[in-house]
């Protein structure tokens, strides 16, 4: 097979779109990790769905950056819901996750099917969403992906301090007199503008991949939060890439599923193969001990 879509802006175009995504997804997938948070990001991708279908509904058009702020929406209120329930009653967080994640996608599901019920073909498209559909990005979404991710990158090297203390030690930093709530809150908003810049192109079912996966493989091979960070980004981008390059290469894959199984086989490499902390590595070592986690 020949490598002729190298030349291809569209394939490069979508390249670059879904190397920013995986980057800024597995920025923002390592505090969550370090919170123990991944699911959420499981619940609110899934939770950005309704959110989608209301905003065409209520628009009747399929205007992306509306589709895009109806979605960061419905997933921030999603993301809402889990702490309130969590805090108010005594259900236990991962219940509160799977409960929101449920009722919000389920509701989704039947608003979707109610917009393909429409007369008109303007919803045509809209399932896409489930899964992603990278090749339909134009320039104006990576530009609007860019600078969206730019200014995520900005915000948590300006936060950086405070993100840190949030991930390791949440009642240190209340101690210390730091906007805990408002750092809590700032952080889920970012990692929900994050899921909304990834819908397109992986969709809401595999989103959380791309935050969880890089920042799992990311932690095998490092101590140091700045590192960790680091190679989180690199693997996320590095997973839009070779997503983008297989789902060309092996038949036209859909590029979604791709991003997210690469994503999976490099943090499934880096359990097992990883200096110090991955399964072959301890297997071997006397005794079979494994470095600590990470540290600030």
């Amino acid at each position: 097979m020949g490598f002729a879509f190298w030349l291809d802006p569209t394939f490069r175009l979508v390249a670059v779109g879904s190397a920013l995504i995986g980057a800024v997804g597995g920025v923002l997938g390592t505090f969550a990790l370090l919170r123990r948070q991944s699911l959420l990001g499981d619940a609110m991708s899934h939770a950005a769905l309704p959110g989608i279908v209301l905003a065409f509904l209520l628009a009747g058009s399929r205007d992306l950056p509306l589709l895009l702020a109806g979605a960061s929406l419905s997933a921030w209120l999603g993301a809402l819901l889990v702490v309130l329930i969590t805090h108010r009653s005594r259900i236990r967080p991962d219940a509160a996750l799977g409960l929101v994640l449920s009722v919000f996608f389920g509701f989704g599901i039947v608003l979707l099917t109610v917009a393909q019920r429409q007369p008109t073909a303007a919803q045509a498209g809209l399932e896409r969403f489930l899964f992603g559909q990278a090749a339909m990005m134009l320039r104006r979404d990576v530009e609007g992906i860019a600078l969206a991710t730019v200014l995520i990158l900005v915000v948590v090297l300006l936060l950086w301090k405070e993100f840190k203390v949030l991930a390791f030690d949440p009642a240190f930093a209340a101690a210390i007199g730091l906007p805990v709530m408002a750092l809590d809150v700032l952080l889920t908003t970012l990692i929900v503008l994050a899921i909304a810049l990834g819908l397109q192109a992986v969709g809401v079912v595999l989103m959380s991949a791309v935050l969880v996966a890089p920042a799992a493989a990311a932690r095998q091979w490092t101590h140091r939060l700045e590192r960790m960070v680091i190679l989180a980004g690199g693997f996320g981008a590095l997973s839009g890439v070779l997503g983008t390059l297989l789902s060309s290469w092996i038949g036209r894959l859909p590029t979604g599923p791709m991003i997210a199984l690469c994503a999976s086989g490099i943090a499934l490499f880096s359990l097992l193969f990883a200096p110090h902390r991955g399964l072959i590595w301890t297997a071997k070592s006397p005794g079979g001990k494994r470095d600590a986690g990470p540290s600030g």
